[in-house]
């Protein structure tokens, strides 16, 4: 593989979210202080989306990274919230260390959700709830959370709620059955693509962690027809930077041209369903 070829010490574009990649370009370190500044003010809802392969599930992982450091906050985190009620209250018991009897009613359940929850206020705690691809979960489970929220002592909740998802989540939230659950959001933001200077300096700092030293790997060229070809989207940036490096290995090049980052592009599934997305691309020109 590249990596040795490049002096690197590991592959740098992967596409399983990894904190000691996170980018902190302008739209994600917004939201990030969004959401710290948020659960610290004790609020009950907050509500982060952005397309697909924007980084929200990173975002989230961060986020619960830094959470981690601070030991007055105890997190739980649901990766795939498509549940029905009961068996989402059951996955957050989980996350609590909380154990479950065979047969226990929901009641039962939730009683012990609330004693957990009480116990962890009076230790100076607050829980963290944190569901990723929210934009999959049923209604009557989107509305189970809001009877979830409604946990709280006179001045504070004693569980606040992240939602990461994908657009189709407010979409979902306009639902008339779920309005309550809508106007208790305090906080929201949207992810953004990467702009094309970003999309630079987000090439640099992967290679960088991956132990890179070296001059400028991707060429300016080459940056922008990658830019162009991805929409700034991160998780798009990674494909086509990881095929574009086999492709400069496996002609001996060494820097990555405008002609590495359209080999990738032809040879990404997800390209030819980008609309007109290659008819752009000068194949002959380097």
């Amino acid at each position: 593989m590249y990596a040795r070829y490049f002096g690197l010490r590991e592959l740098p574009f992967g596409i399983t979210p990894d904190t000691g990649y996170y980018f902190a370009h302008t739209h994600h370190q917004e939201a990030l202080n969004m959401l710290l500044a948020a659960v610290r003010m004790g609020e009950g809802f907050l509500k982060v989306t952005g397309e697909v392969g924007t980084g929200k599930t990173l975002l989230c992982r961060k986020f619960l990274a830094v959470l981690a450091t601070d030991a007055q906050f105890t997190t739980a985190y649901i990766p795939n919230p498509y549940l029905e009620p009961r068996a989402l209250i059951e996955a957050i018991a989980l996350e609590l260390a909380l154990p479950l009897e065979p047969g226990q009613g929901q009641h039962a359940l939730l009683t012990q959700l609330t004693e957990r929850l009480i116990g962890n206020y009076a230790e100076g705690k607050r829980v963290i709830l944190c569901l990723d691809e929210a934009q999959a979960m049923p209604l009557e489970t989107l509305e189970s959370l809001r009877l979830i929220s409604n946990l709280e002592t006179e001045k504070c909740k004693l569980i606040q709620i992240v939602l990461f998802g994908q657009p189709e989540l407010d979409e979902r939230l306009q639902e008339r059955s779920v309005r309550q659950l809508r106007q208790r959001i305090a906080f929201s933001c949207r992810l953004a693509p990467l702009s094309l200077a970003d999309t630079e300096d987000y090439l640099r700092h992967r290679l960088h962690v991956a132990g890179y030293d070296g001059p400028a790997l991707f060429r300016k060229r080459a940056v922008r027809v990658l830019y162009r070809a991805s929409g700034g989207v991160p998780r798009l940036a990674n494909i086509l930077a990881h095929k574009a490096l086999m492709a400069a290995y496996g002609e001996g090049a060494e820097a990555i041209h405008a002609r590495h980052i359209r080999l990738a592009c032809a040879d990404t599934e997800s390209m030819r369903h980008r609309g007109n997305r290659l008819s752009w691309l000068p194949w002959g020109r380097r």
